[in-house]
């Protein structure tokens, strides 16, 4: 079939043809964001899951919808070895600028910019990755102590307050979350915790993996009353033959029950996957409907891409001992597995080899979704763990 016209579109947070089984979740936050904006008590969202599940997709709808009805929004994504300050300055200059078009508010936002102004100041120093600045003169005083719990509070509620005269919200959308410092994100939950409680129109929408939970726990425990925690997970079959059929009839093609069936088996219904089988599996077809044969050989084909891209990426970031104790975990099977089971495996204790388990943690690589378990953070990776290391007492 022409590869032209194939409606598949697997990539890192690519909009899917077909947005299948995530319409609750949608709803959910767009209910949210109006309380927000009337006045009315909202918690702030968080979506966690695992690596393919399409918690950025859905963060981007979210964040398109907002924009579509008027929100001020700002989209950024934690990576690795920055500051939050360092990747929050800028996006709030931006929300700035955004929030002083027209003549509404010109002095509240003056005053917010004065805040951006001061935080940059206090921060520049601590956090050298702050790569902005702000030409608006200082107020004594006002987000410029030094202390980024009351800085950042500050910084906050004045945006906040420029948002409410101006009759709007502002919504932060925050990707990868999990890569925020454990101390620094206090600090944003701190400042999201004033914000509402001086009934603020600001409020957070973020994605990240599982061991967001324990993070925010940790780091404030009231963390579980200010956000509301939504599990991003698989698709459930229905939605998943949606996601496949759907896009293919509307390209003008069919795709066999027996087709459909081998790609749910195969990908587990993990949309990421579903985008990955169905881009090959049109591909590789000569004709319409799409058959169980074509699945059968777009597997070989699909499996090879992954394992040469979205899977190797993560392999190639791994230590020598990070990678024998995910070969060791892959031994055991898909998962979760118990932490003393590994270190058997490694011939190992568990604590000795809990600093490995640690940095695997903090790469994003493995969580722990019960006290004493470890779990993968990419479906699918046991077996590729297998492909790529056959024999683990090779390593």
């Amino acid at each position: 079939m022409d590869a032209k016209t194939n409606p598949f579109s697997p990539g890192a947070g690519t909009k899917p043809p077909e947005l299948a089984g995530r319409d609750d979740l949608i709803l959910a936050a767009e209910i949210g964001l109006d309380r927000i904006r009337s006045g009315r008590s909202a918690k702030s969202l968080i979506f966690y899951g695992l690596r393919g599940v399409g918690k950025t997709v859905l963060l981007n709808r979210i964040r398109q919808d907002a924009d579509n009805r008027s929100f001020v929004t700002f989209h950024l994504e934690a990576p690795e070895g920055r500051s939050l300050p360092g990747i929050l300055a800028p996006a709030l200059r931006a929300v700035l600028i955004k929030l002083s078009r027209g003549a509404a508010a010109k002095d509240s936002v003056t005053r917010a910019m004065r805040a951006l102004a001061g935080f940059v100041g206090a921060f520049k120093v601590k956090y050298s990755d702050i790569e902005v600045s702000i030409n608006v003169e200082e107020e004594l005083g006002l987000a410029d102590s030094k202390d980024l719990d009351l800085d950042l509070s500050d910084l906050l509620s004045a945006i906040g307050m420029a948002a409410l005269q101006k009759k709007t919200a502002v919504v932060l959308f925050v990707d990868e979350i999990q890569y925020v410092p454990e101390s620094q994100l206090a600090s944003l939950i701190v400042a999201l915790h004033s914000t509402s409680q001086q009934g603020l129109p600001i409020t957070m929408v973020a994605a990240g993996l599982p061991q967001i939970l324990g993070q925010t726990g940790r780091a404030k425990s009231y963390a579980e009353r200010l956000f509301q925690f939504v599990h991003v997970d698989k698709l459930t079959e229905d939605a998943a033959r949606d996601a496949l059929c759907i896009p293919v009839a509307d390209a003008g093609e069919a795709i066999s029950d027996e087709a459909v069936r081998a790609i749910l088996d195969a990908t587990q219904c993990y949309p990421y996957f579903l985008q990955e089988w169905g881009k090959h599996s049109w591909n590789l077809a000569d004709r319409s409907p799409i058959s169980k044969s074509d699945v059968e050989a777009a597997t070989v084909e699909a499996l090879a891409e992954l394992d040469a891209s979205f899977f190797r990426v993560r392999f190639d970031r791994l230590t020598p001992s990070e990678r024998k104790y995910l070969r060791a975990m892959a031994e055991l099977g898909p998962g979760p597995h118990r932490s003393g089971d590994i270190a058997v495996a490694l011939g190992r204790t568990a604590s000795g080899v809990a600093p490995t388990r640690n940095s695997l943690i903090r790469k994003g690589m493995v969580y722990s979704p019960a006290h004493g378990d470890t779990a993968f953070t990419v479906p699918l990776f046991d077996a590729f763990m297998k492909r790529t290391i056959p024999d683990l007492a090779s390593l």
